[in-house]
């Protein structure tokens, strides 16, 4: 794809695909941010790591899912990005 075709996908995933999908980008963003923020204020040991990011990736599909049960992508990757969280948590126990 061109510059332009990249454009034009976007426009149309932002404008159409994903708030039909997914609501209101604002409202899901706020969602998403509070969930963030809250790990965030119980993880302030150091700096993030991939362990973090997982779980932060866990919180962003919940947020998703909250507002769009029956799109099971969301699920998917929720247990995905879980199984990654796992996995990184106990490497080094």
């Amino acid at each position: 794809m061109n510059r332009v075709e990249f454009l034009d996908t976007a426009k149309n995933y932002i404008t159409l695909d994903r708030a039909k999908t997914h609501g209101k980008a604002e409202q899901n963003f706020d969602a998403i941010a509070r969930g963030w923020d809250w790990w965030l204020s119980i993880r302030s040991d150091g700096p993030l790591t991939g362990y973090d990011t997982a779980m932060m990736m866990v919180i962003f599909k919940a947020a998703r899912g909250a507002t769009n049960s029956s799109h099971a992508d969301n699920m998917v990757d929720l247990v995905g990005y879980g199984a990654l969280a796992g996995e990184l948590g106990t490497e080094d126990a």
